[in-house]
């Protein structure tokens, strides 16, 4: 039986395309997506999120989250980096891994009344069966709905986390985006007393995705396909001037890692259960500390130190083949 997931993202390129290989992919059956403000602010990575459901031809429900973090910014403006790195072309123009909004038509479908806690909680109390949530972006959506009934965890299958990082770093000398713009949020979620599996940008610049793989999207030629080759090649471009990966002319393509994980577990490598904390303030703010040590209490993150780049570009491609 196909998978039964919640997703809850912040759409921006990788986003997208983990959008895309959820709805597309036989093994998962998407539910519903939540919206959060990281990449874009509230507004444009939920009328992103419509576009692309659009795009597909889906009728999957959208609920619109949070516009800021828990603690973050509330007493005074700490204003995080921006996750939407620069880079420029061939011609010189200025090109970003996250537009404010997709190149695709203004949406023309509406988001669900219910805000998304709510739905996180009115969905969990009610279930019969489990389900898992995958988080790609900042995990202030999922922080309020424990926060406001903790309970709900029991009727989490796994959540499966995007962000942190053990030797890799992008938004601060030592945090990732995701968990650095809320870390009170990712502190909440990772003791929450669910299965959690994070996917780090440890594994995700390991399973990388390159020009070839983009090549092959578009001999697909589907509106999806061609899409998601588009929004690789200008991660590529920005990866080979911001933030060059070990493999040259490659990108990270983070979130749809975790929708490869559910359909193939091996595409994660050297997962360890850790003792998984998050750094709340100063120097070290979001950081993961992943306790790595034999004897060690409160092991609470099946953490991914690595990933597989064959197994999900392949994955991915057969999924946009389907």
């Amino acid at each position: 039986m196909p998978r039964k997931i919640i997703l809850d993202v912040d759409t921006g390129s990788d986003d997208a395309c983990a959008i895309m290989l959820a709805y597309l992919h036989p093994d998962i059956d998407l539910q519903a997506v939540c919206t959060v403000k990281g990449n874009q602010p509230i507004q444009y990575t939920t009328e992103n999120t419509l576009r692309i459901r659009e795009l597909l031809n889906a009728d999957f429900p959208v609920y619109k989250g949070c516009s800021g973090s828990l603690v973050k910014n509330v007493v005074y403006p700490r204003i995080p980096p921006t996750a939407n790195a620069d880079a420029y072309d061939e011609q010189g123009n200025k090109i970003h891994i996250h537009q404010e909004l997709f190149d695709l038509p203004e949406s023309k479908g509406d988001i669900e009344e219910l805000n998304a806690p709510n739905f996180y909680v009115d969905y969990l109390s009610k279930t019969r069966e489990k389900i898992t949530i995958v988080a790609v972006g900042p995990l202030t959506n999922l922080a309020v709905a424990l926060i406001m009934k903790p309970e709900i965890a029991e009727n989490i299958e796994e959540i499966v986390i995007m962000g942190g990082g053990w030797n890799i770093t992008n938004a601060t000398l030592a945090a990732e985006f995701n968990i650095y713009d809320d870390p009170e949020a990712a502190q909440r979620v990772l003791h929450c007393g669910a299965k959690i599996t994070m996917v780090p940008l440890d594994a995700t610049h390991s399973a990388y995705i390159s020009r070839e793989d983009a090549q092959d999207l578009r001999k697909i030629n589907t509106p999806a396909s061609l899409f998601a080759a588009d929004l690789i090649d200008v991660r590529i471009l920005v990866h080979d001037y911001a933030q060059p990966l070990e493999v040259p002319h490659t990108c990270a393509l983070h979130d749809p890692l975790c929708i490869a994980y559910l359909i193939d577990p091996e595409v994660l490598q050297d997962v360890k259960l850790c003792n998984v904390e998050v750094s709340l303030s100063g120097l070290t703010e979001g950081q993961t500390c992943v306790d790595q040590r034999a004897i060690q209490e409160n092991r609470n993150v099946n953490f991914a130190f690595k990933g597989d780049h064959e197994r999900f570009s392949k994955i991915l491609l057969e999924a946009f083949r389907g």
